[in-house]
């Protein structure tokens, strides 16, 4: 089983716990303590090792996991999932089940992911009305995430599942390419 099928069958689980209708924890508040949880793991390489290692048991493991979760105020519901991922050594994945928690919250919630690229930084409005377009486009609600490559010249490339809308100027200068080069 690849990395991802793993990171999201842990992050369809907790997805389904923190959205139940009495949710002991909101999604957002886990996503918080997971990120939280892992700035914490990544600023540490000796806690990493600590944890990844099959030398050391699982009883210290989960004792390190309890004092780090005490200190951030990691709830019982999370502290849980920490536990279980060190127990089935699947802590060396958290970063991969972080981004496919959020994304299966977004999905429970009704939402979908467009993982945008913009030639420069968008403003609010330029935002609010890519988001309001590829909204139409989909009929589905959007929650964009968005990154700047210069590479672009100008415009913007949404990435909704398998989609592509591309209104970078990039883009638009090979597609006249390509048209241009099919009628020779």
């Amino acid at each position: 089983m690849t990395i991802t099928a793993v990171a999201a069958r842990y992050a369809n689980a907790l997805a389904d716990v923190v959205t139940a209708p009495a949710a002991a924890i909101s999604p957002q508040s886990a996503l918080a303590e997971l990120r939280a949880f892992e700035s914490t793991l990544e600023s540490s390489l000796e806690l990493r090792e600590v944890l990844a290692t099959p030398a050391v048991p699982v009883n210290r493991k989960r004792a390190v996991i309890g004092r780090i979760a005490d200190a951030l105020n990691i709830s019982r519901v999370l502290r849980n999932f920490l536990y279980v991922l060190v127990d089935h050594r699947r802590i060396g994945s958290l970063r991969p089940i972080i981004q496919q928690f959020e994304e299966a919250v977004e999905a429970h919630l009704g939402f979908s992911r467009a993982e945008v690229t913009a030639a420069e930084p968008l403003s609010e409005s330029q935002r609010a009305a890519l988001n309001a377009q590829l909204e139409r486009l989909t009929g589905k609600k959007i929650r964009m995430h968005v990154e700047v490559n210069p590479a672009l010249i100008g415009g913007a490339l949404a990435r909704i599942g398998s989609t592509v809308y591309d209104g970078s100027v990039r883009g638009r200068l090979a597609s006249l390419e390509r048209r241009l080069t099919a009628e020779n």
